[in-house]
């Protein structure tokens, strides 16, 4: 018999909680520069003036996120006046969507009834800041997915011109943009960016070290003694560098630690944190996956089952092998596009026969996205 085993009823965590993808910590290290202009930003209305619309932007997994719920525990603490408020543009990623969501967090009411139409949406809205006297800060985080469903100018529009119909009504705005390959100057129409004048925060790729030091402090917050070798936290680190997303490293410790309590163990061991990686590098891909709608989902499945080492296939290929069954698909140029933002393809261009022809490249290993999207049946 097994010395030393873990009893049914212990656990290894203290607060698994902490190795949560949503956590806000308490201590929050290496983005004071960035939360502090966030603060330039909004102190202007504190003294009777206009916030200044800011662009948060980095890849994922470098804080952004954390930074803006930092930076609003603060403002909640400080005034009422201003009155923050996150949107997920990833579920909400329409217009309507949006400021029903600023609706129901601002007012604490229940969403508008359905079929109300937006027009009186956004009085309602209006109604209740003059009201009250308030200044809404949004923040339209993952605002990418705005862009890719060709809604960001339509709610920027909305947001930043509500003060021409309501004369004592302003929006804050903060977007966070997660996709590298945006240029805001090539996306923002001339009727949006003629007021849309925003300050850009960037959010470089934690180091080695400060990598070190955020997965370090989430260890001893989060799990008892001895769980964890200093030289296992090396190895999280080292994969955590590799994938450029603090946010594998904080579910490979998660999964690591899980696989040994199910094997009633009080340590991780090395093949513990070998089969977790394994799981956990496709933390973005399978969070992507989820993101997508039906119809890109069936674009997508088609993509995949045409991949192959040996043939280059093109989006035309693509649009001709789909199901008779399926329904038509008027956006499908935009899916493909979207594909390449998300970073599940990469797009290439090359003449064949008669024209110029665009080539898709899946970026993820094709057996381990068809078990990805095994799991989506």
């Amino acid at each position: 018999m097994k010395k030393n085993l873990l009893m049914w009823d212990q656990t290894l965590f203290r607060d698994i909680e902490v190795f949560e993808i949503t956590y806000v910590p308490e201590q929050f290290d290496y983005r004071d520069e960035q939360i502090e202009r966030l603060a330039f930003a909004v102190k202007p209305a504190l003294m009777g003036g206009s916030i200044l619309n800011t662009i948060c932007r980095g890849i994922p997994g470098t804080g952004k996120t954390t930074s803006v719920k930092k930076f609003f525990e603060e403002i909640e603490e400080a005034t009422k006046k201003i009155v923050p408020i996150h949107i997920n543009c990833q579920i909400d990623s329409s217009e309507y969507a949006v400021f029903s969501r600023i609706y129901t967090k601002l007012t604490k009411n229940s969403p508008p009834p359905s079929g109300t139409a937006f027009k009186v949406l956004i009085d309602m809205l209006a109604k209740y800041i003059e009201k009250e006297g308030v200044i809404p800060l949004i923040c339209l985080d993952d605002a990418n997915y705005l862009i890719y469903n060709k809604e960001f100018n339509i709610v920027l529009y909305a947001a930043l011109r509500i003060h021409e119909v309501y004369e004592n009504v302003g929006i804050g705005v903060i977007v966070v943009i997660s996709d590298p390959d945006i240029l805001l100057e090539s996306v923002l129409d001339a009727r949006v960016a003629s007021v849309f004048r925003y300050e850009t925060i960037n959010f470089a790729p934690y180091s080695a070290s400060e990598v070190a030091g955020i997965l370090s402090q989430r260890v001893a917050q989060g799990l008892y003694p001895n769980v964890l070798s200093s030289e296992q936290l090396d190895y999280i680190v080292d994969r955590t560098m590799r994938c450029g997303d603090i946010r594998v490293g904080l579910d490979l410790i998660k999964r690591a630690v899980m696989y040994a309590e199910t094997d009633a163990r009080r340590e991780v061991t090395q093949e513990d944190l070998q089969k977790a990686f394994s799981a956990s590098q496709d933390l973005h891909l399978s969070g992507t996956l989820r993101s997508l709608s039906s119809d890109e989902l069936l674009v997508f499945r088609q993509l995949v089952k045409m991949t192959n080492d040996n043939t280059l296939i093109t989006t035309g290929d693509i649009r001709r092998a789909m199901p008779d069954d399926a329904p038509k698909l008027t956006r499908f140029n935009e899916i493909i596009e979207k594909f390449d933002h998300l970073r599940l393809i990469t797009l290439g261009y090359a003449n064949k026969g008669s024209g110029r022809k665009r080539y898709v490249n899946l970026r993820y290993d094709k057996e381990r996205v068809n078990k990805l999207l095994q799991k989506k049946n």
